[in-house]
């Protein structure tokens, strides 16, 4: 399903078309799944247009394939839609980071030692400057994953 599906683009917002065109689904069958999946909530503006933001379009392709491809009914799928939002917000409680296909790799303190001991740099033939800029950059990682999308 998703192979036959076109890329989502770089966009912020997307119009009830633009989503059709993009999940394989007529409009009036998105203002269906609006009134039967409480999740799906597209933004609404002038003249009651609507527009999906990326999570959305996603959730639409899920409901899509729980539907079409797997035969879900439409109380299956939004129980199934239900229990994946479920286990998403007890990723999240747990303390789960959310980024699929991240392989996190814990490493002792001893294995690297500080930082900001020199005796360290050497061996690995980096600046001092350079580490600053990974510091800088990961300080920055680190505050845009702090923020909650």
């Amino acid at each position: 399903m998703e192979n036959s599906l076109p890329v989502i683009p770089a966009k912020r917002y997307f119009t009830i078309g633009e989503v059709g065109d993009l999940c394989g689904v007529k409009p009036h069958v998105l203002r269906y799944w609006e009134q039967e999946f409480t999740q799906l909530r597209p933004m609404k503006r002038r003249g009651n247009r609507r527009y999906y933001q990326h999570h959305e379009v996603l959730m639409i392709r899920r409901i899509r394939d729980l539907l079409y491809d797997q035969g879900f009914t439409i109380s299956g799928a939004r129980n199934k839609m239900q229990e994946l939002l479920q286990h998403e917000r007890d990723k999240t409680r747990n303390g789960e980071v959310l980024l699929e296909g991240v392989e996190v790799i814990e490493v002792s303190n001893s294995q690297f030692g500080d930082f900001e001991d020199s005796s360290f740099l050497p061996e690995l033939d980096v600046s001092p400057d350079a580490w600053q800029q990974v510091r800088r950059e990961l300080g920055e990682i680190r505050e845009l994953l702090a923020h909650d999308f």
